[in-house]
């Protein structure tokens, strides 16, 4: 993939869906750099949300806007990019396009259940497995007018991004 015809890809959904394993392999594998969102956040969100409170739309916006700025500044200077980013709600996708037009969206898609036994194999830094319900509560699917593709995570992480490049591929 040549860096003029791939814009910044930005792999969303719930935690524990596989945003970071799913945007690293897809990066190496079409020679993209990689930003995960996560390390995006300030530190009071971090604290937040490790203490089990849900951020807020006004808590997420300055970190949705670092994320597009990271991806459009990636385009400005011509780099590939893949990005790691929740973006669970419509609109704060269409902030992120206001930003960078470009920018397709990856669904990381699953069962709730299914991603909350992956969760209780992992620990992370500031996610408790607590808010999974709140993310799958405030989770808006992507829109058949949205730029983007869902795909299920039920497959192993290299066909999720086999299947991946082949839709995209094809657009």
């Amino acid at each position: 993939m040549s860096s003029s015809s791939t814009p910044p890809i930005i792999v969303m959904g719930v935690q524990g869906s596989g945003k970071s394993t799913i945007g690293r392999e897809l990066a190496a594998v079409i020679g993209a750099t990689f930003i995960d969102g996560d390390d995006l956040h300030s530190a009071e969100a971090k604290a937040t949300m490790a203490a089990g409170t849900a951020l807020t739309d006004d808590d997420r916006a300055p970190w949705l806007a670092r994320v597009a700025q990271a991806a459009s500044d990636a385009r400005s200077r011509g780099e590939l990019v893949v990005l790691a980013c929740s973006a669970l709600k419509r609109r704060y996708r269409d902030s992120m396009r206001e930003v960078e037009p470009s920018l397709v969206f990856v669904h990381l898609s699953g069962r709730q259940d299914l991603v909350a036994d992956r969760l209780s194999a992992r620990n992370h830094e500031y996610m408790p497995t607590t808010l999974l319900d709140s993310q799958f509560a405030t989770l808006e699917p992507l829109a058949s007018d949205e730029a983007g593709l869902s795909v299920d995570v039920t497959a192993a992480p290299d066909e999720i991004v086999r299947l991946i490049l082949k839709e995209i591929e094809q657009r």
